[in-house]
């Protein structure tokens, strides 16, 4: 499990406070922290206000560590894209006029270090959705890292779209698929979270009546996948007249635990 100072920005959503006591404590131990930025300014620098009067200064180059243009510098929407969104740094250096700067990417580069060298597969880390793409999700696992899961591997049925399964700014736990050591990038699932088949059905039984969503209708009207649980997919007779995303209500006929069907 990746460890308190990965968490993804926003996941704790206190504003930390800052004040001459605790700064140099927070310096030296080379703390990961986390505020909300109030402004951008013209040359793309970014503030965060904390209390008893500090402001904390994010120079441009301080920013991003992974996403930067030729000039080494973040692109300029990036920058503007972090006003009144929380993010993480570390103090770099506490000025006399009350003025603390930070730094994001040296925060993005210890967590690229831990993905490149600690992080394993099949570890289950804590993500927020960033972005939805209509071939998967995009997932902060930490500290600015993010990995991408496929649709494929947001659901065991069938979807048509990663939004049936997340929202952007959903805090969720996903499963480390693979990574690629020497980029840094990493592939997520989100379905082997959900239960397994043995898990999910244990809430059903045979004879009994519950709820479902058509995810899918055969071509050769062998019959229509019925999705009673997130991880968990029946196949009802074929009928006209029912489409894909429907409710319905159906009846268990039989569960075969041995075909897992």
């Amino acid at each position: 499990m990746n460890s308190l100072k990965f968490k993804p920005e926003g996941w704790n959503n206190e504003i930390t406070s800052l004040d001459q006591e605790n700064i140099n404590h927070y310096r030296q131990k080379n703390e990961t922290l986390q505020g909300l930025v109030k402004k951008c300014d013209n040359d793309y620098n970014l503030y965060i206000q904390f209390e008893n009067g500090l402001t904390g200064i994010m120079p441009r180059q301080e920013i991003e560590a992974i996403n930067i243009g030729e000039e080494g510098l973040p692109r300029t929407n990036l920058c503007t894209g972090k006003v009144h969104k929380f993010v993480q740094f570390k103090i770099k250096e506490a000025k006399d006029d009350n003025r603390v700067i930070v730094s994001r990417r040296e925060v993005q580069e210890e967590a690229l270090e831990w993905v490149k060298n600690d992080l394993q597969e099949g570890t289950k880390v804590t993500g927020i959705v960033k972005s939805i793409k209509p071939y998967g999700a995009f997932i902060e696992i930490g500290g600015g890292i993010v990995g991408l899961a496929h649709i494929e591997d947001l659901s065991v049925a069938r979807i048509k779209t990663p939004y049936e399964r997340l929202n952007i700014g959903q805090k969720v736990e996903v499963v480390v698929k693979s990574i690629e050591r020497d980029t840094g990038k990493v592939i997520l699932s989100y379905k082997e979270t959900l239960g397994t088949w043995e898990e999910n059905v244990k809430k059903f039984m045979t004879g009994m009546k519950t709820k479902g969503i058509v995810r899918e209708t055969e071509k050769h009207k062998n019959g229509i996948f019925i999705e009673l649980a997130p991880n968990l997919v029946g196949m009802a007779e074929y009928k006209e007249g029912f489409t894909y995303g429907q409710p319905v209500d159906v009846y268990i006929k039989k569960i075969d635990d041995q075909r897992k069907k």
